[in-house]
């Protein structure tokens, strides 16, 4: 069964995310990749499913032409080495002055100290979006402005230890210092642009068993973003797919390792009539915004 959720049902915004996976599937944008090993070949193969064009486009003396070239940008701190960092910095470069769209995975920032750094400079490149847990979030808030009320020293990892409703107010404040969309993934998925605010309620406990979901749901958030100009309705459809392809995924399989096949044959057959019936989003500010009927 789908998780039970306090965000209830809603068919409107059902359509818009259907609308988005429509546009996604009819442009199949190419989706420039640097991410961590863990998990290239999972956020390649999701990609495929859901219909866009992975690129693990990684060298430093390949990344920033790449970046001019592709129709978003995904770059995930995960396994981050200093030949990574560099091709980051320069693909983030390019992609700014390019007009390319790209999301930062600031994958345990606050940690240690090294990927701390690097998701702070990367910051000035200027990302469309931003995902991460609370304890990223929270992270990166308070090494952007020490006074928000964020804690650099947060983090537990790859793990949240923190609820998403803690790291709200810090991700408000960063979405409106770094005018990027951010989200904290958890239970409840928070998406603010640091005025508006939506909060998804989809996916299954089952897929903090899986490695690297997180990290594909950042990578489906490029895609939509390739497709989506509003960065605030990117990042909640991309949440939306990933959790609503969670939950059929759980429902057919017998525990974390058929649940990973499960997922990508539930992004591939994902329908307009399937996210109309099992979106759960709501819009706590800014509601014709969000894509639902005026």
């Amino acid at each position: 069964m789908p998780i039970q959720s306090e965000i209830a049902l809603d068919a409107g915004h059902g359509m818009a995310v259907a609308r988005t996976l429509r546009a996604l599937r009819q442009k199949r944008p190419l989706v420039h990749s640097i991410t961590n090993l863990v998990v290239n070949n999972s956020t390649a193969n999701a990609l495929l499913a859901i219909g866009a064009s992975p690129a693990m486009v990684v060298a430093e003396q390949e990344a920033a032409a790449f970046a001019r070239i592709a129709d978003s940008l995904v770059i995930n701190l995960g396994t981050i080495t200093a030949p990574d960092a560099r091709a980051m910095a320069l693909a983030a470069e390019a992609a700014r002055e390019a007009g390319t769209p790209w999301v930062m995975d600031p994958v345990a920032v606050g940690a240690l100290a090294y990927r701390s750094n690097v998701a702070v400079e990367l910051l000035a490149h200027r990302p469309a979006a931003i995902r991460g847990n609370a304890s990223e979030i929270l992270a990166l808030a308070g090494l952007v402005d020490p006074g928000a009320g964020g804690s650099a020293a947060s983090g537990r990892g790859v793990d949240s230890a923190h609820e998403t409703e803690t790291a709200l107010e810090a991700a408000q404040g960063l979405a409106r210092r770094t005018a990027s969309v951010v989200t904290v993934s958890g239970a409840v998925d928070l998406c603010t642009d640091g005025a508006r605010l939506m909060r998804i309620g989809n996916g299954h406990p089952m897929m903090t068993r899986v490695t690297g979901l997180g990290c594909t749901a950042t990578a489906l958030l490029g895609a939509c973003l390739a497709v989506e100009p509003d960065a605030l309705l990117a990042s909640a459809h991309a949440t939306v797919l990933i959790g609503v392809a969670g939950e059929l995924a759980a429902e057919r399989s017998r525990g974390p390792g058929s649940l990973q096949l499960e997922l990508l044959d539930a992004l591939f057959l994902l329908d307009d009539a399937t996210l109309e019936t099992r979106t759960r989003l709501e819009v706590q500010a800014g509601p014709d915004a969000a894509g639902a009927p005026a």
